[in-house]
């Protein structure tokens, strides 16, 4: 029988089994949909798990950065001698030491369509933080002695901070180096540039009754992980180079490795050990291209890690913007047109630049059909930190444009902002008409929407109908306020995950894929899908991931990728595998696999492979039969790229407390309904949530990035730079609102993005019910609420004015 053939008659009999006679008894999922323990999870809490940090070697030397004092600056002179003759010193590493080859850091597959703007040292340095020499030791002592002893001389250049000021004429030219790549306008700094139509704007907004046009502008926020970056390298006992190093992209990083120091890749292995966090900061290389060319140079071991303070300057932060949007509507409420025009920090380098830019639009335009569209954006250099990926990836900045919005709008019709939304809102079997116009091959139609209850469930929680426009009018009021937000599944047409899967000589399995777990439960997911379509327990399975010697490809985490392009690998691998499993068996059993049953474990029974006469074999009966007599295991690899990307939703409603001599707020509820698909482990879909929603409410409230007239941070350090912690947070309410999504694996879709673009615009939302002053300008503060309360007393215009002029 052709094996196609055969495979969708034991498809049809195993899924017969599964959904058909099988669920008459039992439920039709047996591990998907359970809040199993995390695979990892004991080695975590008992600190077995071994991070960057943990892993040393018999000659291992330190590594410390010489970062630039200057905002912006060319080195005249770099004079590295009494370093180099500091006892203990092994390596000092300059421009000088290195091959200018450009390149980008941004993690995303090739050809990354980040600028190619950097070089591993430049003899010009572009913001306070930026490289100028590194150093190897044999401790980390005497690393920093001989930081101290590099002699740097400067030229001294004139530095912009302000992204409208970098983009006029005459302002100083960041990148005036002539073999850069793919930046847009280099002598007006701009990185990048996009924009689409849909429709006629100015037609749309004729036919309005109603039109309201703000600015709103968001800041540079710090992702504040646990874990800062670090990388551990050595040669192994062929020569080849080896990275231990805390990343989202390992095989990415891997490439670019590859290509800036002109080796080939299978010399280079990267390993990702346990992570303690990433949320979009560790999407690109940060050391690992400095650490790879000191284990060249000495061919030691070498680790460098980030303190906190190196963290705020060296790794990513969140892109500041600021955002024009127009909104007109008719009387019934109904969206006519929206135009929003953007500017985006990318800072010094365009890591990330233009993607992030175009997600401010791409992932918001599409939540409310609105015919009728214009957006554009400007991503521009200045002598600032570095801008990257951040969870939310530009979204979180454009809903708190947009949602704000729509409270004005509902304001303006005399409509219930709920009402305004749930008429507006993309249904299921809708077309995502944004899609196109940022050039998605294929027709992007939502096949699972569950907005509209995440909204009903979210309000009746919240109580909106009680508390809603009830402030009082005592000097702390209160007020509730809500928004909503989608996000994406991966990046359609472009993320790939594999998986293999093999079947071992005792009945187990193990799994290896390229997925990378940031602590966000990835390996325990992807274990439990694979436990899925086996019929095994989640216990019988042990992963292997992230290793791009051992595993498959992967893109790697971002994207909200995981679950649903790397778990549809695994689901596809697993059942290729209970197909080659069940071939060995007919073997075995003396039956065609159309004949055979297979039985699922099931409570202290294990799984079972009975033939038409009775007989009933195990899987480690299976694979020891393998093992012995085709002299290998059984196995299966599959990839998975989809060619679409469905959204999840949120809905999430803000119950805050304004008091209005302060101007301080308090959230003292936060309520978040989430349409995430299936979610395959409940209680690790929760986790994703509550976290997403903390950094949320620290982007609203508290988090910003000072730095004073020379460019040179203020606050690099948690006991300046301010977030969520215990005591500062409100009752959470996280309310899973289960759909299907057929093209996800059993139904899921992302889950780990998404809510944290709610928070913010919720917040503004609810303070505008309760004192009636609409805050524009990120992040919330008690000055900003007071001198808003002050500016509508006084009848004076509201700070923070932008003349958006390009």
């Amino acid at each position: 029988m052709p094996p196609k053939q055969a495979l969708a008659l034991l498809n049809f009999r195993v899924f017969r089994v599964f959904r058909g006679e099988y669920i008459m008894k039992h439920k039709p999922l047996r591990v998907v949909g359970a809040s199993v323990e995390k695979v990892d999870g004991v080695g975590l809490v008992t600190g077995a798990a071994k991070y960057t940090d943990d892993f040393e070697m018999p000659g291992m030397l330190h590594a410390k950065i010489l970062t630039s004092p200057h905002p912006h600056a060319r080195i005249r002179a770099i004079d590295v001698e009494k370093a180099l003759a500091l006892p203990g010193v092994h390596a000092v590493l300059t421009h000088n030491d290195v091959k200018p080859i450009r390149h980008t850091k941004a993690g995303q597959s090739f050809p990354e369509p980040s600028p190619y703007d950097r070089l591993i040292f430049d003899e010009k340095v572009r913001f306070v933080g930026d490289r100028v020499a590194v150093v190897a030791a044999e401790s980390l002592n005497i690393a920093e002695a001989a930081l101290a002893l590099i002699e740097v001389e400067y030229e001294i250049l004139p530095a912009v901070f302000d992204m409208e000021a970098a983009m006029q004429p005459g302002a100083p030219v960041i990148h005036d180096e002539t073999d850069a790549e793919r930046i847009f306008d280099a002598a007006r700094n701009i990185a990048s540039f996009s924009s689409v139509d849909i429709g006629s704007v100015e037609r749309g907004f004729q036919e309005a009754d109603v039109i309201i046009e703000r600015t709103y502008t968001t800041q540079r926020a710090k992702h504040c992980a646990l874990e800062t970056h670090g990388t551990f390298g050595y040669l192994d006992e062929d020569g080849r180079l080896v990275l231990i190093t805390s990343t989202q992209v390992p095989f990415h990083t891997r490439r670019q490795l590859a290509a800036i120091l002109e080796m080939p890749e299978h010399r280079i292995r990267v390993i990702k050990p346990r992570i303690g966090g990433g949320f979009g900061n560790k999407q690109g290389m940060c050391l690992e291209d400095v650490v790879a060319l000191l284990v060249l140079k000495t061919e030691r071991p070498v680790k460098l890690i980030f303190e906190r303070h190196e963290e705020f300057a060296g790794g990513y932060c969140r892109h500041p913007q600021i955002l024009r949007l127009k909104t007109g509507a008719k009387k019934d409420g109904t969206l006519l047109a929206q135009e929003m025009h953007v500017i985006g920090n990318t800072g010094a380098y365009g890591d990330h630049a233009p993607t992030v830019q175009e997600c401010t639009g791409r992932k918001t335009l599409p939540l409310y059909r609105v015919p009728n569209i214009h957006y554009d954006v400007h991503a521009v250099y200045t002598n600032l930190p570095v801008s990257g990926a951040f969870r939310g990836y530009g979204a979180l900045q454009g809903f708190f444009a947009i949602e704000s919005q729509m409270d004005e709008l509902a304001a303006q019709l005399n409509m219930d902002p709920l009402e305004l939304r749930q008429k507006n809102r993309i249904q299921q079997g809708e077309i995502d008409i944004v899609a196109a116009a940022f050039g998605d091959k294929e027709e992007r139609k939502m096949l699972s929407c569950g907005l509209g209850e995440c909204i009903e469930r979210g309000a009746a929680a919240i109580g909106w109908k009680a508390k809603r426009g009830k402030s009082g009018d005592g000097i702390i009021r209160r007020g509730v306020g809500m928004a909503c937000a989608m996000q994406g599944s991966g990046i359609a047409g472009v993320d790939e995950g594999s998986a293999t899967l093999t079947l071992n000589p005792d009945g187990s399995v193990s799994l290896f894929v390229g997925a990378t777990d940031l602590g966000t439960g990835a390996d325990t997911i992807l274990t439990q899908i694979a436990a899925e379509a086996l019929g095994i327990s989640v216990s019988d399975i042990r992963i292997t991931s992230a290793d791009t010697a051992l595993t498959p490809f992967d893109v790697g985490a971002y994207a909200s990728s995981t679950t649903y392009v790397s778990g549809g690998a695994v689901k596809k691998a697993a059942e290729q595998l209970l197909h080659n499993i069940l071939r060995v068996a007919g073997k075995m059993l003396g039956e065609q696999v159309k004949k055979l049953e297979y039985q699922p474990e099931e409570g202290q029974r294990a799984c079972r492979i009975i033939s038409q006469n009775g007989e009933a074999i195990s899987f480690k009966q299976v694979g020891a039969y393998a093992a012995q007599n085709q002299k290998r295991p059984i196995s299966a690899t599959a990839s998975n790229m989809s060619q679409t990307s469905p959204p999840p939703f949120t809905a999430q409603f803000a119950e805050v407390e304004v008091d209005t001599e302060t101007g301080q707020v308090k959230v003292l509820r936060l309520v978040a309904a989430v349409d995430c698909g299936i979610a395959i482990n409940p209680k690790l879909a929760e986790g994703q949530v509550e976290g997403a929603v903390t950094q949320g409410l620290g982007f609203a409230l508290f988090e910003e990035m000072k730095f004073d007239e020379n460019g040179r941070l203020l606050n690099p350090n948690f006991a300046d730079y301010k977030i969520f912690n215990a005591a500062d947070m409100p009752r959470l309410e996280t309310i899973l609102v289960q759909t299907h999504e057929p093209t996800g694996p059993y139904g899921a879709k992302s889950v780990s993005e998404v809510p944290i673009n709610c928070p913010p615009p919720a917040i503004a939302n609810a303070i505008f019910d309760a004192v009636g002053v609409r805050i524009t300008d990120l992040p919330i503060t008690p000055e900003k609420v007071l001198a808003a309360l002050r500016a509508r007393q006084d009848a004076s215009p509201l700070p923070h004015a932008h003349s958006f002029q390009i």
